[in-house]
């Protein structure tokens, strides 16, 4: 008796079935981790942080909540700003040190 065997029984997904499923898996591990990075910080995330006492590498514009209140850039970071508009880290400073 002669048997008649297909190559394709079913059982194995094609190629394009293959690289299609891959392809979604990939959008939506991508998509959902896109949409939990868009809510840290009301949106707003940019990277990067603070560390008081050290303005190495921080840019004010970027850190609006810090540097747009004086009084708690000085308070809680240390930095004061000068007559000429620069920021400073204020003398002596020891915060959290």
């Amino acid at each position: 008796m002669k048997r008649s065997m297909s190559k394709n029984t079913g059982k194995s997904m094609g190629g394009t079935k293959a690289f299609v499923a891959l392809a979604i898996t990939a959008l939506t591990v991508l998509g959902s981790t896109s949409a939990a990075w868009s809510f840290i910080n009301d949106g707003r995330y940019r990277g990067g942080f603070v560390k008081p006492c050290s303005l190495d590498g921080v840019n004010p514009v970027y850190h609006p909540d810090i540097f747009g209140n004086p009084a708690l850039a000085k308070a809680v970071y240390g930095f004061v700003l000068g007559r000429d508009h620069v920021w400073r880290v204020q003398d002596n400073c020891h915060i959290y040190n």
